[in-house]
């Protein structure tokens, strides 16, 4: 055990370990909060769980750390091994511990339903519900499901109908055939048209068809297309025969393996560094007739025999295989009732295994096809900057920064952010200019430049590796001046953007750089630049309606500053204040202020009248 552990602890789950029974079963791992880690099966219970607290260098480092959080032990005894492995595959699904074998296949599959009830009903469903009805799949793949609907439904006439069919109803006359019947998909049962004993001998074939075993119903179709055209039933031949040409175009779309191999499963894997991948092929008289792959995420370093245990597991019982034989690629120590395991070295079996591998090559191509890299974008915007700009490293971090003024008055500055070409706006600052007076671009940049930076080396925060100024060679010379005087010259990359013809400035180069006005490159740096005038505007849209509004209010005599704030606050603008009645605004300005705020205002509309 790792020293870290509390020796306690150590010594009392292991007094636990000793005590729990030589049986078969599951036992469960729990942490101090109560959340379960993870599930195991086992043959003996009782050595497999010791085995955890065996010495350091017997377990991987994984298994090490899940140890280490352990605070209790639960089991659950079972009948058999197989018991155990069903158990443990429904619990991981159920809890989905942290340390277990993550099955990446969640996906709710399609089933074929047959209806208990008089009279069945075929139809799909993704909802079995336990209610005496017959179930067959799950599909994997819908389209092949639909095909098999279609050839059911072009084969055997069915009702689609949700009547209760029980004789009393239909001998009382309750229900009238539907569409269905007048072109010949339904045979009319509503109306006593089709006794059940028929309609039942259709159910039977469809089962038929459904577990794989098309050869009979074959056999049988042509032994009713034979008997009409012996008794000059052409017609009735013809349909027979169309019947028989579906069903031998169904079967032939099922890959033929050989008349000797009957019923068996097949199952594979491929294996990389987290994923296990397991894919399952279903043999049945000699065809394979359904493939279906999943994806075990690993977690504690398991061996490939202990996955693919899991995986024959799941396999079996999520499609209610009852094959005899299931061939394999590896021995694997699991006891199956019934169940001969089959490791091939040649032959049509061994053929079976490659057709099982070449599957799995293939789902995991289009695997990787559907999940493409998410920053696979992100780093080819850098890259393109970087290269577009000679810079030294890719700018994954910029900031761009800009003036806001109208005739030097009300004079702002703001900077947007962008980080992985995209804005990062909880990042973006605004700047009320504190030594500047009048219009001086140049000058506003250069306090807005240093006071950024300066801030940031006091706080040793992050610098950008990208600073982009809003303007032409003059606001950026002003940048680089107060990049100098915090030493940061050279250190972070500096541009500016001139609006005119979109040029691009370097420091100490007379010579603008034009980009492509469809490259991704310059069309990040414009959303940069569109993002400071944005914020910088509405900074300067918010100080000038404020001071406006302040100050024509405090334009009237006897309202002071105090006054005129307390009245936006309350009305919000001076155009409610005018709709206001005169008692709220005497709650809040007092009858004396309120008399001159009124008689000045009433004075203004005065005027204003013409």
């Amino acid at each position: 055990m790792s020293e870290s552990l509390n020796p306690y602890y150590h010594d009392r789950l292991k007094a636990k370990a000793s005590g729990l029974p030589a049986s078969p079963g599951i036992y469960e791992f729990y942490d101090r909060e109560g959340r379960i880690l993870y599930v195991g099966k086992a043959k003996n219970i009782k050595k497999r769980v010791a085995s955890y607290f065996t010495r350091d260098n017997q377990i991987t480092g994984k298994t090490r750390v899940l140890v280490k959080k352990i605070h209790n032990i639960r089991y659950i005894v079972v009948e058999t091994e197989i018991d155990a492995l069903l158990l443990e595959n429904n619990l991981i699904k159920k809890h989905q511990p942290r340390y277990n074998v993550m099955l990446k296949d969640d996906k709710t599959f399609p089933w074929i339903c047959i209806k208990e009830e008089p009279f069945p009903r075929v139809f799909p469903t993704r909802n079995p519900v336990r209610d005496g009805s017959q179930y067959f799949g799950p599909y994997a793949n819908v389209k092949m499901m639909n095909t098999l609907l279609d050839l059911i439904r072009n084969i055997f006439p069915l009702r689609t109908c949700k009547y209760q069919l029980t004789e009393e109803n239909i001998s009382s006359g309750k229900f009238r055939v539907c569409l269905e019947y007048h072109i010949g998909n339904c045979a009319g049962p509503c109306e006593g048209l089709q006794d059940e004993s028929s309609y039942m001998d259709h159910i039977r074939r469809i089962r038929k068809v459904l577990r794989g075993d098309i050869s009979v119903v074959i056999r049988q179709l042509k032994e009713h297309m034979q008997a009409h055209s012996k008794r000059l039933e052409f017609e009735q031949a013809q349909v027979y025969k169309e019947k028989l040409e579906t069903l031998e175009k169904y079967q032939s779309r099922s890959t033929v393996v050989s008349p000797r191999i009957r019923n068996v499963d097949v199952i594979n894997y491929l294996e990389e560094e987290d994923i296990f991948y397991a894919n399952y092929l279903r043999v049945i008289n000699g065809a394979v007739v359904q493939s279906h792959t999943i994806e075990l995420k690993k977690k504690l370093d398991e061996p490939v025999h202990q996955l693919l245990t899991l995986a024959i597991t799941e396999f079996r019982q999520q499609f209610q295989s009852r094959a005899p034989q299931v061939i394999l690629p590896v021995q694997v120590r699991l006891s199956l009732p019934d169940v001969k395991l089959i490791v091939p070295r040649m032959g049509e079996k061994k053929w079976l295994l490659d057709l099982s591998r070449r599957n799995l090559l293939y789902y995991k191509k289009e695997h990787e096809r559907k999940l493409p890299d998410p920053h696979a974008h992100t780093r080819r915007l850098m890259n393109a900057l970087q290269k577009d700009l000679n810079l030294e490293k890719p700018p994954c971090h910029i900031e761009c920064f800009d003036n806001s003024n109208i005739q030097g008055e009300y004079a702002v500055a703001a900077m947007s952010v962008f980080k992985d070409g995209k804005p990062s706006k909880k990042d973006y600052r605004h700047y009320t200019l504190r030594t500047v007076s009048g219009a001086d671009d140049y000058k506003s940049m250069e306090e807005v430049i240093w006071r950024r930076y300066k801030r940031l080396l006091d706080e040793k925060s992050t610098l950008p590796q990208l600073i982009i100024i809003d303007g032409g060679k003059g606001q950026l010379n002003a940048a680089v001046r107060a990049l100098a005087q915090l030493n940061l010259r050279g250190q972070i990359a500096i541009i500016g953007i001139a609006k005119r013809l979109e040029e691009i400035y370097f420091p100490d180069d007379p010579v603008p750089l034009y980009l492509d006005k469809r490259s991704e490159s310059l069309k990040v740096i414009q959303h940069a630049r569109n993002e400071a005038h944005r914020f910088g505007i509405k900074h300067y849209r918010k100080k000038h309606e404020k001071s406006v509004r302040s100050n024509s209010l405090e334009d009237i005599p006897g309202i002071g500053k105090k006054t005129a704030s307390l009245l936006l606050r309350e009305f919000g603008s001076i155009a409610r204040l005018k709709k206001a009645p005169k008692a709220a605004i005497e709650k809040v300005a007092g009858k004396s202020r309120t008399a001159k705020l009124l008689e000045y205002l009433n004075k203004g509309q005065a005027q204003n009248r013409p």
